[in-house]
């Protein structure tokens, strides 16, 4: 009865007419840069990050969580329209999306992700509201020892994880890591890696690092390395689901919810995992009449699984931030360094002392799903001219907003040089294909888990042996030791379920 009560007062609050201008702002900008082409929510959010500085922290989360909701909303248009993915979750949804555009049926394929996207947000919103105040609880009783393995557990299950290889998560990992060792230490006042340059000793700011890495390295790389492609946009058609259609996409949509929702929970791969094993889980569990329709004309289960995965992906993925800091993707570890930024550290403690404001948050993503539901149907159509943007005056302008929003946090020209050096730090990786995520993760995690780790070793009295002493610490480091494994094996049946239902066909 206490969460029910928390809940309504967080949809009260949610609800104010400001609250509700940042929400639908959010929404309306989120959608537009998920919508173009190469610009998914991780990139949406550290574009708009420096931009909320100078609001309050209720406000700016938000519009935050707003802008992470819409970004996967706008990102199946350009998958299904143009077959261009803003970022890899998108990719599943332009598998089939886009051979029903092909195929006269776009607004169907549209429709379909849109409510599904509608119904994953809303079922995760209500997983959230009971089981993150169950998990602060637990959280409340871990030990320092235990806290550093779960964030432990957390650096190991996203470099695994994320990429094609685990020696590139690893490597991009321990960037982040020395990233974060940047500045003055904390207990001995010692410089550390500021090569002497006095703008460095407080540190490298976590919102410098998303805008260059997210928004400038998108940007040159390209520059750089894509051709130019001519695309041809296809039709919306019509936007009303047949009876057929209902009747072909429930299930994947409750699926898809059941199957993105522990991925948001856990840092097991971020959004990209469960759209690839929703996909491969309906490809093998459709009808045999529908089969045939997979990687031929488009078949509705191939967007509606995957689409309402990485929606519930997003939304669940609240819960171990806001519990026990902890992020699982891109665009929830931009988050934790926003939060950072306001003096604030999401974890059991936030639920004690910030509990209004965890709330309202957790209200506004009721109303954040309804009013995307209710804006993308029937702006669909205003949202396909975004696409015609010409690239060069696209990434210009994207440029431009990333610079002056940097150099509008403390009016540095160092920011600015270092701006586009993550931006060039960016290029590379992406050349050489080292996720961004571990990196990221490294870093916003980084002080917390030092501080963990000194403090545990302190009530260990300088020993190591505390880790595999204490039960709760030694289950986490087992968990995490599953979690290295279990997503290469899920991906491995999920490749393997994809090639025996092309063999059938």
């Amino acid at each position: 009865m206490d969460v029910m009560y928390a809940l309504w007062q967080g949809l009260v609050l949610a609800s104010t007419p400001e609250h509700l201008m940042f929400a639908l702002a959010g929404c309306l900008l989120g959608t537009a840069l998920g919508v173009l082409p190469g610009f998914g929510p991780s990139v949406a959010v550290a574009l708009l990050l420096p931009m909320t500085f100078h609001v309050g922290i209720t406000e700016a989360f938000i519009f935050f969580i707003a802008i992470a909701c819409g970004g996967m909303y706008g990102g199946s248009t350009a998958s299904i329209l143009l077959n261009t993915p803003g970022e890899s979750a998108s990719m599943v949804t332009a598998m089939e999306g886009h051979r029903m555009a092909l195929n006269g049926r776009a607004g169907v394929a549209l429709a379909t992700a849109a409510i599904g996207s509608f119904i994953a947000g809303t079922l995760a919103s209500l997983l959230v509201v009971w089981v993150a105040p169950w998990v602060a609880g637990v959280a409340q009783g871990l030990g320092h020892a235990e806290t550093f393995m779960l964030m432990v557990l957390a650096f190991g299950a996203v470099s695994a994880a994320v990429g094609k290889s685990t020696l590139r998560g690893v490597t991009a990992l321990f960037v982040g890591l020395a990233l974060a060792c940047v500045g003055v230490e904390s207990v001995s006042g010692v410089e550390r890696l500021t090569g002497g340059w006095p703008a460095l000793t407080d540190g490298v700011d976590m919102v410098l690092v998303a805008v260059g890495l997210f928004v400038v390295g998108e940007v040159l790389y390209s520059a750089l390395y894509e051709r130019r492609v001519h695309t041809t946009l296809n039709t919306v058609g019509r936007l009303r689901m047949s009876r057929l259609d209902w009747k072909r996409s429930w299930r994947p949509w409750l699926r898809g919810t059941v199957i993105g929702t522990p991925f948001g929970c856990v840092p097991v791969g971020g959004i990209d995992m469960p759209t690839y094993v929703s996909y491969a889980a309906e490809r093998y569990m459709v009808r045999p009449a529908y089969r045939e329709e997979f990687g031929r004309e488009g078949a509705i289960e191939g967007v509606a699984g995957p689409e309402a995965a990485n929606n519930a992906t997003v939304t669940a993925a609240l819960i171990p931030l806001l519990t026990m800091g902890i992020p699982t993707s891109n665009t929830t570890a931009v988050m934790l360094g926003a939060f950072n930024n306001y003096g604030v550290f999401p974890g059991h403690q936030l639920f004690g002392s910030g509990q209004v404001l965890v709330w309202t948050l957790i209200g506004s993503l009721f109303i954040g799903n309804l009013m995307l539901l209710v804006l993308n149907l029937p702006m669909v159509r205003m949202w396909t001219w975004m696409l015609r943007i010409p690239r060069p005056q696209l990434y210009a302008t994207m440029l431009v907003l990333a610079a002056a929003g940097v150099y509008g946090m403390r009016h540095s020209t160092v920011d600015l040089l270092l701006l586009f050096g993550f931006g060039l730090l960016g290029v590379v990786m992406r050349r050489f294909d080292f996720p961004f995520t571990p990196l990221v993760v490294g870093l916003a995690l980084g002080p917390q888990a030092e501080v963990q780790l000194r403090q545990a070793l302190a009530v260990g009295h300088g020993s190591f042996s505390i880790f595999v002493t204490r039960p709760g610490s030694l289950a986490l480091l087992v968990i995490a030791l599953l979690l290295v494994v279990m997503p290469r094996l899920l991906q491995g049946w999920a490749q393997r379920r994809m090639a025996q239902a092309r063999e059938l066909e």
